[in-house]
């Protein structure tokens, strides 16, 4: 049986061992995260694993586990920093020719002025996100100069993370009428997708949001693949913006949370399957 290292929450680890564990692949699952390891000592035995899945998100604890195992991932390192970096993820997605909102990149400290003239170019209300966070941490509406003033004071303040330095955060237009839609995509296919949808305007699921499975037209599933290619990403979490006019990507996640196996589309766990192996073969050929 080929073992996979799974570095997600246990959420996810727990919807995955079973129907993996039918295909012939034994996940256990594997973090440094909220303990105290001494690096001469791992808490799991590294023989027992062939390949890993994804990288952990916390980047240092994902180094120290990626030192203990020395395996391949499924979505290795540079591909989560490729899709967390919400700036460059969309610079190399328009310049793939995929659409997303028109977005101003702001690296602090700028000159609030320029910032007010990108507030105003955009022809608010806009949307103000921090270029790092996830899980739609610290994204806010703002509909006035004074507001935006205050968020991005506020920006400066608490988003100064040591390890990266970056303060920087993105100015992007608000798409008042569009569906919010979560699609996957797995080794260069869809594999399902979710339509979510809050009582506010903010659809992010950790924040609340219902997510409930749907049939994407073909114009959103090939979006959605054009943006996993453009990252070079095998498993990836496209976030597309729809209206009657435009579609557009407002975000990527290289690690996905798995969801309920009725919200993935026939043969899912089987193509799943298919990637991990190819990953540790690959790695075995070299």
């Amino acid at each position: 049986m080929l073992g996979l290292a799974v570095a997600n929450d246990a959420e996810t680890f727990d919807r995955m061992a079973g129907p993996l564990a039918d295909r012939g692949i034994r996940a256990e699952h594997v973090t440094v995260e909220e303990s105290v390891t001494a690096l001469g000592d791992p808490p799991f035995d590294a023989s027992r694993f062939d390949a890993g899945f994804v990288f952990p998100g916390r980047l240092m604890e994902g180094g120290v586990v990626d030192a203990f195992l020395d395996v391949p991932w499924v979505n290795d390192r540079e591909a989560v920093l490729r899709s967390r970096n919400k700036a460059g993820a969309l610079a190399t997605l328009a310049a793939a020719g995929v659409p997303v909102p028109e977005t101003v990149y702001v690296s602090n400290p700028a000159d609030a002025g320029e910032v007010r003239e990108v507030f105003a170019a955009l022809e608010p209300p806009v949307v103000v996100k921090p270029n790092s966070t996830t899980r739609g941490v610290g994204v806010t509406k703002v509909h006035d100069p004074d507001s935006l003033d205050g968020v991005t004071d506020y920006l400066e303040l608490v988003h100064d993370y040591r390890a990266t330095g970056d303060k920087s955060y993105l100015v992007q237009e608000f798409l008042a009428e569009a569906v919010d839609y979560r699609v996957m995509v797995l080794d260069g296919a869809v594999v399902g997708a979710v339509r979510r949808e809050s009582p506010g305007w903010k659809h992010n699921v950790h924040g609340g949001a219902t997510a409930t499975g749907v049939d994407l037209p073909e114009r959103l599933r090939a979006l959605a693949v054009d943006a996993a290619a453009a990252l070079d990403v095998d498993f990836l979490g496209v976030d597309v913006l729809a209206t009657e006019e435009r579609a557009v990507v407002s975000e990527t996640n290289a690690r996905p949370t798995i969801d309920d196996e009725a919200k993935y589309e026939d043969g899912f766990y089987d193509r799943l399957a298919a990637l991990i192996r190819r990953t540790e073969g690959a790695a075995a050929d070299e």
